[in-house]
């Protein structure tokens, strides 16, 4: 048995990349016995998704990092999809750079992933080159999203916002509800749907039975960071039941 010790960097409010990472990595430990998943996390302080907040959280992001090589984990992951896509196209390589930077200081080497990061790299792993897209997030923090995923090559056709500002009520959305919220999407020119560009909106749960109602590859921010994290680790990118990205083909 090999343990892989994964830090997060996530926010104070953020339920759900401890409750959705863990649960699939723990269905791939079933599925793929010999590895086994550790999980260490570092919180930044924010409760509503608001611009003002977002830059108050990023500017802790020295410190969370700091505390997480204590831990010497062997991946990092940043955890809020959105606070680095506020700051403009391109920004999760800078984001990721001071992570890393922060890391080195205290004699870390792990490698970085963010969630943002994840995400562009899940959809190009795809091959997808037209997305469609649904948020938690309120229309123009969405619109800031979009522009974020197209400024990176990606045409986005069409995208929902929920228009939830609080970010403890995004967590407590039912899942489920993505069986038919996504319906609304016109994806009819779409290579692949982002069924949650959130990593706080819960959405595993829909994941496999979105993409068998629709025909389409489906990812999340999580199930694109687990495959982000996966890849980082030298280890194959398969979860059972978590979409086309995560299905090792």
């Amino acid at each position: 048995m090999t343990d892989h010790h994964i830090g997060m960097i996530v926010p104070s409010s953020n339920l759900t990349m401890e409750t959705e990472l863990p649960r699939m990595l723990r269905a791939r430990e079933e599925a793929l016995p010999g590895d086994r998943f550790l999980f260490h996390s570092s919180r930044m302080r924010m409760k509503h998704v608001t611009p003002e907040q977002l830059r108050a959280m990023n500017a802790q992001t020295d410190r969370a990092s700091r505390e997480l090589a204590d831990a010497r984990p062997d991946v990092v992951a940043s955890a809020c999809l959105v606070a680095i896509m506020a700051q403009g196209p391109g920004h999760h390589c800078v984001a990721e750079e001071e992570i890393r930077t922060a890391l080195r200081d205290e004699g870390s080497g792990a490698p970085v992933v963010s969630s943002a990061g994840a995400l562009l790299d899940g959809i190009a792993a795809l091959g997808a080159r037209r997305v469609a897209v649904v948020t938690p997030y309120m229309e123009e923090l969405t619109k800031t999203v979009v522009a974020y995923i197209e400024d990176a090559g990606t045409e986005v056709v069409d995208a929902l916002s929920l228009e939830v500002p609080d970010n403890l009520a995004v967590a407590r959305l039912d899942p489920d509800d993505l069986r038919t919220h996504w319906r609304r999407l016109d994806v009819s020119d779409a290579d692949a749907i982002v069924l949650s560009a959130c990593v706080q909106m819960p959405s595993l749960s829909a994941v496999q039975h979105v993409e068998d109602a629709s025909g389409l590859p489906v990812l999340t921010a999580a199930t694109a960071t687990t495959h982000r994290v996966l890849t980082e680790l030298g280890l194959p990118p398969v979860v059972p039941g978590a979409g086309r990205l995560l299905a090792g083909e």
